[in-house]
């Protein structure tokens, strides 16, 4: 089976990758269950990427659903270093309309009930997360935002809400109260585990819509954001094809080492079966673990 250092995980409407060669799929078992569906290896612009859907082939998988560990896991068992998200949203502020794009720089967590760390059952480890999306892959996927041809945004606070159901109109105005941008279903805990795997980590929002705050915009339906993402499928795959070539082999940046000096637990006290689940995530670090007690 071969390797790939970039991942793509792709959202509503992205659920295949055209124009990759020598293409492969590979089904992963891993330690907690299977992906959501086969990851697909091959070659894009000349990166060899693995590409994963993020709700499975036929939208099967609702966000609460989705096996987010298994999904990280079977990507850094493949040897990913960096994944590029595309993920649908919804606009809380007026300058950013349907049909633009985000590459957000903040996150606030309103999920409910996912698993959003693989460390527990013997092993404590605390990553920093003040930056939860990599800023050097941010700053690539912007630059190649800028050329499709679609608007733009640096930066933002995407809500990462529980869902299956869209927002109430209250809620919507609470999270124009707290800043935030954007508001979608599925960077967390994606974000959270690609930071303990020490993978770099980058979304792409496509907007749908203006959620339900706005008095133009009162209600938002599935067919509303369906006719909106037909387009944004095609921006999406564009911005693929540009952003791979300005992608760099080398990491220099904080997530390629968060592990480094976030393990608390001493090497002794580490569970056997924890080791071994873990070993492509920790397995670096277990001669190097330190007592921080």
């Amino acid at each position: 089976m071969s390797k790939a250092r970039i991942g793509i995980i792709g959202g509503t409407g992205l659920y295949k990758m055209e124009g990759m060669t020598e293409v492969e799929e590979v089904k992963i078992a891993t330690p907690f269950g299977e992906p959501v569906d086969p990851i697909i290896l091959g070659n894009l612009e000349g990166a060899r990427v693995a590409f994963l859907s993020r709700h499975g082939r036929g939208h099967r998988v609702s966000p609460s659903e989705l096996p987010a560990k298994a999904n990280i896991y079977a990507l850094k068992s493949l040897g990913v270093e960096r994944i590029i998200s595309i993920s649908a949203v919804g606009s809380l502020r007026e300058e950013i309309q349907p049909l633009d794009l985000v590459i957000p720089d903040q996150i606030i967590d309103r999920t409910s009930g996912r698993d959003s760390t693989f460390f527990g059952g013997g092993i404590v480890a605390h990553v920093s997360f003040a930056a939860p999306f990599c800023p050097v892959l941010s700053q690539i996927a912007f630059q190649a935002a800028t050329e499709t041809g679609a608007r733009a945004h640096k930066g933002g606070t995407y809500l990462a809400m529980e869902g299956p159901q869209l927002s109430t109109r209250a809620e919507s105005q609470l999270y124009r109260a707290w800043g935030a941008d954007i508001v979608g279903m599925t960077a967390l805990p994606e974000a959270k585990l690609a930071r303990e795997a020490e993978i770099c980590y980058a979304t792409l929002a496509f907007v749908t819509d203006y959620d339900c705050w706005h008095p133009g915009y009162e209600s938002v339906t599935v067919e509303m954001i369906l006719t909106n993402l037909r387009e944004g499928v095609d921006t999406g795959k564009k911005f693929l094809s540009l952003v791979m070539p300005h992608i760099p082999k080398e990491r220099d940046c904080a997530c390629a080492t968060a592990l480094e000096r976030a393990i608390a637990t001493q090497k002794k006290y580490i569970p056997n079966k924890v080791r071994s689940d873990l070993d492509v995530i920790i397995g670096k670090y277990l001669s190097e673990v330190q007592d921080v007690s």
